[in-house]
């Protein structure tokens, strides 16, 4: 059975120095785990991939970043809805996690009660309904999954029956976390084997960030929502130390096309306070990026690599000896969607704000 571990005094691999250190770091940002995860680590590596992306690391109380570095709140229209983009919603489900990634750029909801998560199921569906031009919602969080299957239903039952919202999405780590929450769950599956049809289906957005929590266990768990007509897609950001190695990642994407899981989005891993530490320059990020893209087949390399920034979600195009470029995947403002844009390079730089746009370059 999975236990779920939040004190960093449970973990009996780290020493009594250790567990010192890094609770000044716990003081100040939520951590959480469980066995099944903490399994995946290999303890005699103090630069295990798995390890960094889990336990805290000292680094993270150097003070850089904001608690919301995508200007969310801005785009909220309601407690725990969010409406940046013009055919989608995002619905903060659960102030919840499996796990808590250092680098989590919504860490602000595990720190303190706050009010951003959905208390109102009805007000979101009404405005839902209300808005005819939103044909996907993104359940997110926290993690959906951490919510019982009869909750989930709940809003996903409610959502089925607006016609004009045509694909429910579920934006989950539960799977790397803890892919026990699927394979022992048959009320899971079948629920969404009961919403996601033939006209319309349900997404999982998978998180795999390494090629080792690709395990034979999450894989089960991957089979079991392929066969219950769930779709998979996989996003994760480039994180320093965990797979920000082209080798990593190209391995990253090979075993997720090999088990039927294209890639979808590579994140620039986004500025938040405490991040410094996974961070990593856009375009030495850009590189390690196409570098493991140039070495895979074309169904391994459907990612593309995005910032999600407060103006919208940004791609890096290219880049030459002088310039770099970037184009609009989507845009808070309508107009600005697919618009290419042209900046000074700059190594330095570790999101689209770093950089000094060329003028008349938008276009």
């Amino acid at each position: 059975m999975v236990q779920y571990i939040n004190d960093i005094d449970n973990i009996s691999q780290l020493t009594e120095e250790d567990k010192k250190e890094l609770k000044q770091v716990t003081q100040k940002y939520s951590f959480r785990s469980n066995t099944y995860y903490l399994s995946l680590i290999n303890w005699d590596d103090p630069d295990d991939p798995i390890r960094r992306l889990i336990l805290p690391s000292k680094d993270e109380l150097y003070d850089w970043g904001k608690l919301d570095p995508s200007n969310e709140k801005k785009h909220t229209v309601t407690r725990g809805v969010q409406h940046k983009y013009t055919s989608t919603v995002l619905v903060l489900l659960s102030n919840s996690c499996g796990g808590i990634c250092r680098y989590c750029f919504r860490k602000r909801i595990f720190q303190r009660e706050q009010m951003e998560y959905l208390k109102d199921y009805e007000k979101a569906i009404n405005y839902i309904k209300a808005h005819k031009e939103i044909t996907n919602v993104l359940l997110t969080g926290g993690d959906p999954l951490t919510l019982s299957t009869g909750k989930l239903e709940k809003i996903i039952s409610k959502l089925r029956k607006i016609k004009h919202v045509k694909i429910i999405r579920i934006g989950s780590k539960m799977i790397a976390f803890n892919p026990f929450r699927i394979i022992n769950d048959k009320k899971l599956l079948k629920m969404i084997s009961k919403y996601s049809n033939l006209e319309r289906k349900i997404y999982i957005i998978t998180h795999f960030t390494h090629p080792r929590e690709l395990s034979k266990t999450a894989l089960k768990a991957i089979n079991l929502l392929f066969k219950a007509g769930a779709i998979l897609t996989n996003q994760a950001p480039l994180i320093n130390g965990v797979n920000s190695d082209s080798a990593v990642l190209k391995k990253l994407f090979q075993k997720l096309s090999y088990c039927g899981i294209p890639s979808y989005y590579v994140f620039q891993c986004r500025p938040s306070s405490g991040n410094r530490t996974y961070s990593m320059p856009v375009e030495k990020g850009y590189s390690i990026f196409k570098n493991a893209c140039s070495q895979i087949s074309g169904l391994a390399k459907r990612a593309t690599y995005v910032m999600s920034h407060s103006t919208g979600k940004i791609e890096v195009l290219g880049k030459d000896n002088k310039n770099i470029y970037f184009k609009y995947r989507r845009s808070a403002r309508k107009q600005d969607s697919n618009k290419l844009i042209k900046a000074k390079r700059n190594k330095d730089a570790y999101w689209f704000d770093d950089y000094e746009l060329i003028p008349g370059s938008i276009k």
